[in-house]
Formats: C-alpha cells, sequence, structure tokens
C-alpha cells in the first residue's frame, strides 16, 4: 500500500513535540507533505526542521494544493471544528487533538460530517490507549466487574496553570482544567462504563487562585488575563442508575503536585487505574491484583499509529467521532451546571 500524505494545520508546541516526530517514525506508512499556520513564520521553521515540503497560512490552501490523505489538527479548540469539516470536505481522514470543540453542537457536527464523508474522524484522547486502560476494558467485556454503578475521576493539579498559550483564555479555549486535562478523565471513565445514557449533571467551579499572582509550576500565569476555572468538582447521573464524579484542577491547595484517579466500582469487582490494580474477592477471601508489567511506550505513538492503521484499513479506530461527542456533551453540560448554579437534565 502506498504512504498516506499526511498535512497538519497547526504548527505550535503539539505539532513539534508529537505529532511530526510520530509521523516522521513511521516513514514506511506516512510522508507529511505540507503544514500550516496563522504565523506563516512558525509553519515554515517548522517545515525547515522537519523536511516538510511545503508550508502555508491557510488551511484551505493548503488542503486544495497538496491533497492529503490525512489531516492532523492542532490548532487551539475555537477552531476545531472548522479546520476538522474543511478537511473532511477535502476528503481527508481527521485525527484533532482533544477536546473535540468548544460545544457539544460543534462535536456534533464534525461527527455528522464524517459521516457524510465517509471518512474517519478521531480525537487525541490519548490516555484511553494505555495498557491500564485496555486490561480494564477487557474485564468489563467480560463482565468481571458485574454492574458499575460508580466512577471517581480526577485530574488535578496544586499549581499547574500554563503559562503559556491560550488555556487561560475561556474564548479559545473554552474553559480552563476540566476541558483541558479533565476530559481525558471522563473519556476514560465514559469508555470503562460503555457511555450509559445521561440523566442529569450538576457542578461547581471556582477562580480564586487564578485571578491572584501566585506560585507557578508550569510558569507564571498572568491574573489579569485568567478567564477560566482554577478548578471543578461535577457530579453526573445515568439513567441506569450509574453515576460518576469528576474533580479537576489547574490550581488546588492540595499536598501533591499532579494527582490523576479513575476509580471504577461494580459490585463484583472494583479497580484503580493509576497504576492498575483490582479489588475483589475469591473464594472466602478478599483479593488485590497489581499489574507490574502494564507498561506503555508513548501513548501519543500509539494514539497516532492506531489512527494511521485504522486509515489503511489494519485496525480498528480506537477513539471514534460519536465517542468524543458524548464527552463533549458531558464537558458542557458540567460548565452549565457550574455558571448556572443548577443540575442540568440531557
Amino acid at each position: 500500500m502506498a504512504k498516506l500524505r499526511a498535512a497538519i494545520i497547526g504548527a505550535g508546541q503539539i505539532a513539534r513535540k508529537s505529532h511530526i516526530p510520530n509521523y516522521l517514525s513511521m516513514e514506511d506508512e506516512v510522508e507529511i507533505v505540507g503544514i500550516c499556520d496563522r504565523n506563516i513564520e512558525a509553519a515554515k521553521s517548522a517545515a525547515k526542521e522537519n523536511k516538510i515540503p511545503h508550508w502555508f497560512s491557510d488551511h484551505k490552501e493548503m488542503l486544495d494544493t497538496v491533497k492529503p490523505d490525512i489531516v492532523n489538527v492542532c490548532v487551539p479548540n475555537k477552531f476545531h471544528c472548522t479546520a476538522v469539516c474543511d478537511s473532511l470536505d477535502a476528503g481527508c481522514h481527521v485525527l484533532c487533538e482533544k477536546p473535540p470543540a468548544i460545544s457539544y453542537n460543534e462535536a456534533e457536527l464534525m461527527m455528522k460530517k464524517a459521516d457524510e464523508c465517509k471518512r474517519l474522524l478521531s480525537y487525541g484522547f490519548h490516555l484511553r490507549h494505555g495498557e491500564n486502560v485496555r486490561i480494564m476494558k477487557e474485564k468489563a467485556l467480560n463482565g468481571e466487574f458485574g454492574k458499575i454503578y460508580f466512577a471517581k475521576a480526577e485530574w488535578l493539579r496544586r499549581r499547574g496553570i500554563p503559562g503559556w498559550g491560550n488555556f487561560t483564555n475561556r474564548e479559545i479555549q473554552g474553559g480552563g482544567p476540566l476541558i483541558d486535562i479533565g476530559v481525558h478523565m471522563l473519556d476514560i471513565a465514559a469508555y470503562l462504563m460503555d457511555y450509559p445514557e445521561i440523566d442529569h449533571v450538576s457542578a461547581a467551579s471556582h477562580d480564586l487562585i487564578g485571578k491572584r499572582k501566585g506560585v507557578g509550576l508550569l510558569g507564571d500565569w498572568d491574573p489579569e488575563r485568567f478567564k477560566v476555572e482554577d478548578s471543578l468538582f461535577g457530579f453526573i447521573r445515568f439513567k441506569n442508575g450509574a453515576s460518576l464524579s469528576i474533580s479537576t484542577s489547574f490550581a488546588l491547595n492540595m499536598k501533591e503536585k499532579d494527582r490523576k484517579c479513575l476509580e471504577i466500582y461494580g459490585d463484583r469487582l472494583g479497580a484503580s487505574l493509576f497504576p492498575p490494580e483490582t479489588f475483589g474477592e475469591e473464594g472466602n477471601m478478599l483479593t488485590d491484583t497489581q499489574y507490574p508489567f502494564a507498561i506503555d511506550e508513548d501513548l501519543h505513538l500509539k494514539s497516532l499509529r492506531n489512527f494511521v492503521k485504522a486509515c489503511r484499513g489494519e485496525e480498528k479506530l480506537l477513539v471514534t467521532a460519536k465517542q468524543g461527542a458524548y464527552v463533549q456533551r458531558i464537558v458542557e453540560a458540567l460548565y452549565k451546571s457550574a455558571e448556572g448554579g443548577e443540575a442540568v437534565r440531557l
């Protein structure tokens, strides 16, 4: 099979540190034929550094000129929908960085566009590709958990407000830690719980730390430009009786610098994913099982490899457009509840 022709929209950090080098490591299957960025100098420098033959400031011009097979969307959240839909219309399969968009309507539009164009659309939920998730999903499919009735999801940072980029700009990003890091935990939880129908969502958010000067572990931030939540705590109730809690922060006065946690509770087995462990009983004895050999390679690379192989018809796509839209719906409802002070029914 001929190499897939890849193009990249956005020449920022995620493209340079992850997408480009990972594609270059797959040179037998993929060749990067173009990159674009509204800052033409950024596109040019990324192209020169990585021997990409063409660079552009306009993604439509790039799509028309180099005619790629696949496109990676690496621009801020506000611009995902336009870039994705234009790429799908151009006949390309698309891998878009997470989150899908800044609204559920956009995520749904992108999903429908992919169906209409008969093209694959995936999102950069790279943590979903971990061995910890694979192990627990297999157990869920085998019925080992029994009925999963509760999940606890956390990604908390003590002082992890990014001091660069647009992470504190609500208009461009759509929100703060929930839409940036908490969304990863929501994605894994929804996947393991098999996307149950949502009944209602409630949440509270806070911006008490980010709006004042403080000590940062990810660079200094500007309190005057801090327009997002620094923490959010939410609860999702599903129509099958199960529930999910989510806690996420850029800044929280906690002990650890950074904490990822996802716990799953069934009536036959429970589990924690960071690191992977299960908790159950066997005979007349309670049992704890660890998985010390569940070691991952670069999950960004694993995500990209799955996308490429799915486009080549060699694997099933792990992260789908429909799944991304489901997670986006929860994110939007959590923000709506936090802003309105009331539960949101879906």
